[in-house]
C-alpha cells in the first residue's frame, strides 16, 4: 500500500514538474507593470513599452525580442534565455544573469524577475506581463504582493504606456 501511494505521489510530482517545464512562453506579451530598485538609473526606466515577442527554440530555450527608446532612438534587442534544470529559471547574457518566470495563479499573467549588475552595482527588477494589453486588476494586486515579498516598495511600481510600435520621446 505504501509503495502504491509513493508511486502515485511521485507520478503526480513528475506530471506537475513536466507541465511547469513545458509552459509555453512563445508569442506576444504586454508589459503591464514594472518595478525597479531605487538605485536603478533613470535612463533604464522606460515610460513606454512596446510588446515583447518571445520565440521558443529547441531544447526549451527562448529568444526574447524587446524594443525600447534609448537616447531618443528606437532600439531593438534580442536576448537568448537559456533554460536551466529548474523550471521557470533561465540564464541570459552567456550565463552571467539569471531571470525567473513565475506564473501568477488564476490570472494568465507572469512575473519576470531578475537581479542585474550594472556598472558594478546590483539592481533588481520585475515586470508583470500578460498576453493582451487590457488591465487586469487581480494580476496587478498579485504582482504587488509578489514584489513586496522581494523587498520592493509599492510606490516604486509604475505602469508604462503601451505602444504597438516604438515611438521616440519628443523634447
Amino acid at each position: 500500500m505504501k509503495a502504491l501511494l509513493l508511486t502515485a505521489v511521485l507520478g503526480l510530482v513528475a506530471a506537475l514538474s513536466l507541465a511547469q517545464e513545458e509552459q509555453d512562453f512563445s508569442g506576444t506579451w504586454y508589459v503591464k507593470a514594472v518595478v525597479m530598485g531605487r538605485d536603478m538609473p533613470e535612463e533604464m526606466r522606460s515610460k513606454q513599452m512596446s510588446p515583447v515577442r518571445v520565440t521558443a527554440l529547441e531544447g526549451g530555450d527562448l529568444e526574447v525580442t524587446i524594443t525600447f527608446v534609448k537616447n531618443n532612438q528606437c532600439v531593438q534587442k534580442k536576448v537568448l534565455m537559456q533554460k536551466t534544470d529548474e523550471p521557470g529559471k533561465f540564464r541570459t547574457y552567456d550565463g552571467k544573469k539569471l531571470l525567473y518566470a513565475q506564473e501568477l495563479p488564476g490570472t494568465g499573467h507572469f512575473v519576470f524577475y531578475c537581479d542585474n549588475r550594472h556598472q558594478g552595482k546590483l539592481f533588481h527588477m520585475a515586470r508583470l506581463l500578460g498576453r493582451d494589453s487590457a488591465t487586469n486588476v487581480e494580476a496587478l494586486e498579485e504582482f504587488k504582493r509578489f514584489v513586496q515579498g522581494k523587498g520592493f516598495l509599492e510606490e516604486d511600481i509604475f505602469t508604462p504606456a503601451q505602444t504597438e510600435n516604438c515611438i521616440p520621446e519628443r523634447h
